[in-house]
């Protein structure tokens, strides 16, 4: 369970940063292109960061603890 918990941790992490750089060049961009001022608060960053992570960890673990009730064969016979 926690090889589980660490691989959705960072995959929800990893993601959400990625969301968080794309979102930030996006803004970025668009603020120059238009000339509109851009602000990127850290808070806002800290709180998208956690969200994502907890997503991906409500939704790994969820799959995980299902299967870790299983029998190893009855758990395989579906793949």
């Amino acid at each position: 369970m926690a090889q589980f918990l660490v691989e959705a941790l960072l995959l929800g992490a990893v993601g959400g940063a990625i969301g968080v750089l794309v979102g930030a060049g996006a803004s970025a961009e668009l603020g120059r292109r238009f000339e509109w001022p851009v602000l990127i608060r850290l808070d806002s960053v800290v709180v998208s960061l956690l969200v994502s992570a907890s997503v991906g960890i409500v939704f790994g673990l969820y799959p995980a603890a299902r299967a870790y009730r299983l029998h190893p064969m009855e758990a395989l016979r579906y793949e």
